[in-house]
């Protein structure tokens, strides 16, 4: 992102985001880079949209015995907010965070989601 400093643009990094690895399916980090490319999005803003969503609904339906054989590592960045409201209610559910992660992509409205240029955005 950039900041005006003195009548003069700075880029910065986003101190409100953090990076972080999970492991989810690859069939699904397929299918976020589809959706991600169809409408000029990135994959961690999708995701942002999911969680945010699942959580707002509060429920979550999910078979531990269904879990995907092809997990793997992914790394990412999300709201530091959002991600620790996620391990909370994955821990309340007792469930793990990458079973919330993949429950989540099916709560994703891509009508909401940001942008690809979100990330050059400019603030005061």
């Amino acid at each position: 992102m950039w900041k005006i400093h003195n009548g003069k643009l700075i880029q910065t990094a986003d101190e409100s985001r953090m990076r972080y690895k999970t492991r989810i399916s690859a069939g699904l980090v397929e299918q976020l880079k589809q959706m991600a490319e169809t409408h000029d999005s990135h994959i961690s803003y999708l995701l942002e949209n999911g969680y945010s969503n699942l959580l707002e609904t509060g429920v979550i339906t999910f078979n531990k015995k269904n879990r995907p054989k092809d997990r793997i590592e992914f790394r990412t960045t999300c709201d530091k907010e959002l991600l620790q409201c996620l391990k909370d209610f994955a821990h309340a559910k007792d469930l793990n965070l990458n079973d919330c992660i993949e429950a989540s992509i099916a709560h994703i409205n891509v009508n909401d989601v940001k942008h690809a240029n979100w990330r050059y955005r400019i603030e005061s």
